[in-house]
């Protein structure tokens, strides 16, 4: 596919926010990337255009039988002034992954990539300069036929919005408390939990009430079978640091393939520090806790980047984890390793990032 992508300008620009006021995906910039899918044409009319509202019918198949996928990157602006993506193929690439699972036609990373350096070149200095701030990045796509059988949908639209953001836990190391969830399931083998659709995120929302309720910041999933294997958490992966070893949940069909999760296995392996894959229970956990083994535990996400956890309520005891931010842990070494490459203000030795010209 080799089409020029059209630029309608905007008539009227936005205030931007103050960097103390963005939180996490409340601004939205001046605009945005369309691109439409019929049959007939396939994908095709790729354009840059003002931000603005959708019209669509009430029978758009998104609205009833949940056809859509999105992704999550970022852009950073370094010290110098250069525009930075991290690894954004990895997230076009894994978004093709998501639309493989939900029937809905492949996009042309090629292009995919070129819309997102464009646009992001286009609203960089909508790119916040404060610590922990960057311009977040949601590629998406929607069922938009209006229609109320059930089957793959034959007209979709893909879009990309940008919101600049600031950290995602508001105090970026500050430890998170994490709650077991073994009562609600999130996904099983052979679902969808492998991929980023809107359905995982509402069937996890019940849970996340619950945790919220009692107390704590995020809900860490079991398997849907046997409710005793580690998954992830509602944002994050999730890894754990036992005896000297750093160990997270193997991929399985029902947990998401992480960049960060990824980008971490990575650092690791080029640190040689001991990090494995594997399939882990919570009551080893448990038992690690109780041996005085567990060292840390840590979220990876491309919102919360890294997220050390204070605190794992699992059924009648809340384990006290020790500190994983403290300046010796490999919760902030990573955070110090990732955040500054991002940031290109350290040495990017396996060649991360793409710069916007």
């Amino acid at each position: 596919m080799n089409q020029v992508i059209e630029f309608v300008k905007a008539d009227v620009k936005k205030e931007k926010p103050a960097v103390e006021s963005l939180g996490f995906g409340k601004h939205f910039t001046d605009y945005m990337f369309v691109m439409d899918y019929n049959e007939e044409e396939g994908w095709h009319q790729p354009r840059i255009t003002p931000y603005a509202p959708l019209v669509l019918e009430p029978a758009a198949m998104v609205f009833h039988y949940s056809q859509s996928v999105f992704e999550g990157l970022k852009a950073y602006r370094a010290k110098d002034g250069r525009v930075l993506l991290f690894r954004p193929e990895k997230n076009v690439a894994r978004m093709n992954v998501s639309c493989a699972r939900l029937s809905i036609p492949q996009i042309d990373e090629t292009i995919v990539l070129d819309a997102i350096k464009q646009l992001v070149e286009l609203e960089k200095d909508w790119i916040p300069d404060g610590e922990g701030t960057s311009l977040y990045i949601r590629p998406f796509i929607i069922a938009t036929e209006p229609s109320l059988g059930v089957h793959p949908a034959h007209e979709y639209k893909f879009m990309i919005i940008l919101s600049p953001v600031g950290s995602y836990y508001g105090d970026q190391l500050k430890p998170v408390r994490i709650y077991v969830e073994d009562e609600y399931v999130r996904a099983v083998p052979g679902g969808v939990g492998f991929t980023k659709t809107g359905g995982n995120y509402a069937a996890s929302l019940k849970a996340q009430e619950k945790a919220e309720e009692l107390g704590y910041d995020q809900v860490l999933w079991l398997d849907g079978v046997e409710r005793k294997y580690i998954e992830e958490v509602g944002s994050m992966n999730i890894f754990f640091k036992i005896n000297g070893e750093v160990v997270t949940p193997k991929l399985n069909g029902s947990i998401l393939g992480g960049v960060t999760r990824d980008s971490v296995i990575e650092l690791l392996k080029y640190w040689n520090v001991p990090v494995k894959e594997t399939k882990i229970s919570i009551d080893e956990i448990y038992n690690a806790y109780k041996n005085g083994q567990l060292e840390e535990v840590f979220g990876t996400g491309t919102a919360a980047v890294i997220s050390p956890v204070g605190e794992l309520g699992w059924k009648d005891v809340a384990m006290q984890l020790p500190h994983a931010e403290a300046p010796d842990s490999i919760a902030n070494r990573l955070y110090d390793a990732l955040t500054g490459i991002q940031l290109g203000k350290t040495e990017d030795p396996l060649n991360w990032t793409v710069e916007i010209k």
